[in-house]
């Protein structure tokens, strides 16, 4: 907690990036602070990854998975974008890194 409020991290595929918004928002307007994702890879960052070469890439891909391991400590508990059921590799592993840290795991949908 940061003064009264609960901080969420948010996890999920960024290809999920309308789920995200509006949970995000919603969150939010229920007293939270809410910790996302810095950018949406799967839906709408080509940019970023245009000009990069493979070893780039790895490097940026390994930096972005370990900061968001960094927003799930900071934070109270994670809440899991999970749209149809959906939980990637990726988002496993910060399911598996939030329990493993004592941290209280949400998912939109039920599981």
């Amino acid at each position: 907690m940061v003064g009264n409020y609960k901080v969420i991290t948010l996890c999920g595929s960024t290809k999920f990036k309308d789920e995200f918004l509006r949970e995000q928002k919603r969150l939010t307007l229920e007293g939270n602070i809410v910790i996302s994702v810095g950018l949406f890879g799967h839906s709408g960052d080509n940019e970023v990854w245009e000009n990069m070469t493979e070893g780039e890439l790895t490097k940026t891909k390994i930096m972005l998975d370990d900061m968001h391991k960094r927003k799930i400590d900071m934070a109270d508990e994670i809440f899991v974008i999970n749209k149809h059921g959906y939980i990637g590799e990726s988002t496993r592993s910060e399911i598996d890194y939030a329990i493993k840290t004592g941290k209280k795991v949400n998912y939109m949908e039920n599981i």
